[in-house]
């Protein structure tokens, strides 16, 4: 009789180990282990979502903004993924709803994502950002020719015209208030003015020929030259504007609640971080088309704002 006691206890000890080692190997592989969540935070499971507007090559957006996810995932501790959007108009719409937590805006775009967003802020630009220029170009067979001085835009009249987007800051606002300032309406080009959708189409809708002139965001135009993408025995610089505000990265407010207090300035933080001394950093500026990020806020975009409302972009 004992030694059928003893068994049964034995067994029963072993059992009641057994599981206590099933019970601790199921909370590790879950992750139920205790862990400190960032002040203020509701864990969600969401993660960190960027976007841009699209104002290239999808297949240089890509690279650039997975590029940039892989660097801020590491450097603010959450996952950051990058979303791909349609249209320029898409990308205030999914910022405004909250599909996107930040957002690369044009000046114009950026503008009208905060005064439909409130708390939204406009946290950091490039380098360039803060004196940025468009620039009108012209194929060669248009006759035009290059000039110094606003009033030079009155060569554009009768000739066919391309904007960009029609919502970019560089590609549209910017140079239709130059073409207002120098008094050419969007009538006085022969037929209707084009929206090409992007940078890189505008340049290629005038380096075919399809429009005799057109005006884009002199950054793209610098590094398509530069890559030999430009043939520019066909296409001419006609004029470079004067400076104004344009992108910036805009962040919701919200995103605090969801990632902890000062979560916003931990963001700022790490565009600022970026230093062309470190060859991973120096590979994202460089894509970006800078040297590094400095800090920007919504009061540097009223110019903008009024612009828009002048030609009645914003209502």
């Amino acid at each position: 009789m004992l030694p059928r006691i003893r068994q049964f206890i034995q067994r029963n000890r072993t059992l009641s180990s057994l599981i206590l080692i099933l019970i601790i190997s199921a909370m590790l592989a879950t992750g139920c282990a205790p862990v400190a969540a960032p002040t203020g935070a509701e864990n969600t499971g969401r993660p960190f979502t960027i976007g841009a507007i699209p104002d290239q090559d999808p297949e240089k957006l890509q690279r650039l903004y997975g590029k940039l996810a892989d660097y801020l995932s590491k450097e603010l501790g959450v996952p950051v993924v990058y979303k791909p959007v349609t249209d320029y108009t898409a990308s205030v719409t999914a910022f405004s709803v909250g599909d996107l937590d930040m957002v690369w805006f044009g000046g114009l775009t950026g503008v009208q994502a905060r005064l439909q967003t409130p708390g939204a802020e406009a946290i950091v630009q490039r380098d360039i950002d803060a004196n940025f220029h468009s620039v009108f170009i012209a194929n060669v067979a248009s006759g035009l020719t290059p000039f110094n001085d606003i009033s030079g835009l009155t060569q554009l009249k009768g000739h066919t015209f391309t904007f960009g987007s029609e919502s970019s800051t560089s590609g549209r606002l910017m140079p239709q208030y130059f073409l207002n300032q120098a008094g050419v309406k969007l009538e006085d080009f022969k037929g209707e003015p084009g929206f090409s959708g992007s940078h890189d189409a505008t340049i290629k809708l005038v380096e075919a020929g399809a429009y005799e002139a057109g005006a884009l965001n002199e950054q793209v135009w610098n590094s398509r030259v530069a890559s030999g993408e430009v043939d520019t025995e066909k296409v001419i610089v006609l004029w470079r504007t004067p400076a104004y505000y344009d992108y910036h990265w805009v962040i919701r407010k919200d995103v605090e609640e969801r990632f902890g207090d000062g979560f916003i300035e931990r963001v700022r933080n790490a565009f600022l971080k970026l230093d062309v001394n470190v060859p991973e950093h120096k590979e994202i500026l460089d894509l970006f088309g800078a040297e590094r990020f400095i800090p920007t806020e919504n009061a540097n975009y009223a110019q903008i704002e009024a612009i828009a409302r002048e030609i009645g972009k914003i209502k």
